[in-house]
This record gives C-alpha cells, structure tokens and sequence, in this order.
C-alpha cells in the first residue's frame, strides 16, 4: 500500500536512497561489467552497465518502501508511485565513466522537490550527493545551509578557495560529448593562463567537481556547451556528431542537488553568462533543457571566469561565423 510522505519523511528516504545505490554499485567500480553498453539514456547518452545496475535497482527500492513519490532519473526519465507530492531527480552514477574505470570521481545524486507539472530547478529544497568510492557525504536544505560529513557520520569542515587569480585558478573542465577544437577554441585562453602556476582537469563528473570546490581542492567548474550552442549556433552540428545525433551537456539531473549544495555551502554557482539558474525547468534531458555551469569559490573568481568565457565566445564567433 503506497503512503503519503512529509518533507522530513522524503528527506530521509533520499538519504536512504542515496546509501542503498552506493552500496549496490560501489562493486562494480572498475569492473569490465560496469564498461558494458547496455543501451541508450533519454537523453542521448550511452547507458553503460553500471548505470543499468543502478537504476534498476532504485526501481525495485522505491516499490519496496511503498511510497507516493515520483522519480525522475537520467535512464528511465519520468515514474509516478501513487499520488506523489514530492519528486526525486536521481542521477545514479553522476560520473559513469570515472566509476567504469574505478576511480574515485564518481557520486549518487539525488534531489527533492515538490511534484508539479513544470518544477524548476527553485524549487529543489534538499539535495543530497555522496561519494561513491569513499562514501563523503553532502546534504543541504534550502535556507538551511549544507552538512557535510564522512560515511562514518564525522563531520568535515567545508574549505572555499580564497583565490581570485585566472592564473593561479584550479579548475575542472565539462568535456564529455563536447566537440574538442570548439571547446578549446573557447577555453584555450583560460587554459593557457593557469596551465602553469594553476592547473586544470577532466574530471567527468559535474557534481564531483562542484563539491571539490567545498572541500578546497578546487576553485571553480566551468562548462559551458548549451552556451557555445546558443550563441554560435553553428557549432551544434559539432555537438551531434560527437554525440552520435544526440547534444550532450549537462542536464537538470546533473545539477538539482550540486547546485542547492553549492549555494547553501557560500559558494557561487549559475549558468554560462552568470545568471541564476533558479528558473530552468527541472524536468528533461534533451538540448532545450540543458544548462551551462559556471561554479566558483567566491563571486570574484566568477566575475573574471565570465569574462573569460565572453572572450573566448568571441573568439568561437569569428571561427565559425566568417
């Protein structure tokens, strides 16, 4: 018999939710089962085996626990238990591909918002993230600021960057499913200038990136694909092919959670130009729903990042528009 939840009862399912996934997949790290292609996501992506584990597997969980709830999840899309008034978005593996090959850049994510026919992304009020390999865990309640803690339950301190330099910046790129000369025909500048006395990585996971900002190991995020599309549309054709006909950038999913615990952490978090990303729609994987992401340890740092962005925009511009 499925049950109606209060928001404290879905808090602690997510939470629950969020263990139970990490211990089933957690196995699988580096296994050749997890590098399997098992199929196609919603949005395009390649559902590799240990994503097929996960999601399986909190399908069989939430019917388990019987309650109202919907989900939406980056495989399966949208599922409705009962009569829910509240939505999970669960990105399973946020990460597949560091998870595939075993390393530790890889997390479960889920987040919580009131079920509606057009939630955005504003009306996430709790969002939880945990390391699949070490099992660091990051929750956080809208207006009620971020815990983060060990798997064993010990809290950790949450440590932003003080720095506001470009060359000195430790940053991590999104490249997956992003065409590699128009990214670094936009970025190159960026990371030329803080190849040396900072550093730059692909981490291939967003919501692993945006954390390393609260532990202080990095500055800043930045992706900023939907941006490329949107302002220089013809490089989209780029975006297909590498995608095999699908644009691959980050999603709703991807971000729900990272970004109310961002926030709710001190830090700064928005899309390609800057702007909040309060009012995107919450539900959808396809390109009309995906965002860019500019994430930074102080506003300082994001204002310089966006400027660098706009250059390299410009510089994407004459390449692709002459």
């Amino acid at each position: 018999m499925l049950m109606s939840m209060s928001l404290e009862e879905i808090k602690i399912l997510a939470v629950d939710l969020t263990r139970a996934l990490r211990d089933k997949v957690r196995p699988q790290l580096g296994s050749i089962a997890a590098r399997a292609h098992a199929g196609t996501a919603v949005g395009g992506d390649v559902t590799f085996g240990i994503d097929e584990l996960a999601e399986t597997f909190l399908v069989e969980y939430l019917k388990e626990r019987g309650a109202d709830v919907a989900v939406y999840s980056e495989d399966q899309g949208l599922i409705e238990f009962g009569e829910p008034e509240y939505i999970l978005i669960i990105d399973p593996v946020d990460g597949t591909r560091p998870a595939a090959a075993g390393l530790e850049c890889a997390m479960v994510s889920v987040a919580v918002a009131e079920f509606s026919d057009s939630p955005t992304m504003a009306d996430v009020v709790f969002g939880c993230l945990q390391e699949i390999k070490n099992g660091d865990l990051f929750t956080a309640v809208r207006g009620g600021g971020v815990e983060f803690t060990t798997a064993a339950g010990e809290l950790i301190e949450v440590r932003l960057s003080r720095n506001t330099e470009l060359a000195n910046l430790f940053w991590t790129i999104g490249f997956r499913g992003r065409p590699a000369r128009a990214l670094i025909e936009t970025l190159g500048d960026l990371v030329d200038e803080s190849s040396v006395d900072g550093a730059v990585f692909d981490l291939g996971s967003a919501t692993f990136s945006i954390t390393r900002i609260l532990t202080g190991q990095l500055d800043a995020y930045v992706d900023i694909g939907p941006r490329m599309i949107d302002d220089v549309p013809a490089v989209k054709p780029l975006f297909e092919q590498v995608g095999k006909g699908a644009v691959l950038n980050n999603s709703p999913h991807d971000l729900a959670a990272a970004a109310l615990i961002c926030s709710e952490a001190g830090a700064v978090i928005g899309d390609g130009n800057g702007e909040p990303l309060g009012d995107r729609s919450l539900l959808g994987s396809d390109h009309s729903f995906q965002m860019a992401c500019i994430a930074a340890a102080n506003s300082e740092l994001e204002e310089k990042l966006i400027a660098a962005v706009d250059a390299g925009i410009a510089v994407l511009r004459r390449e692709f528009e002459n």
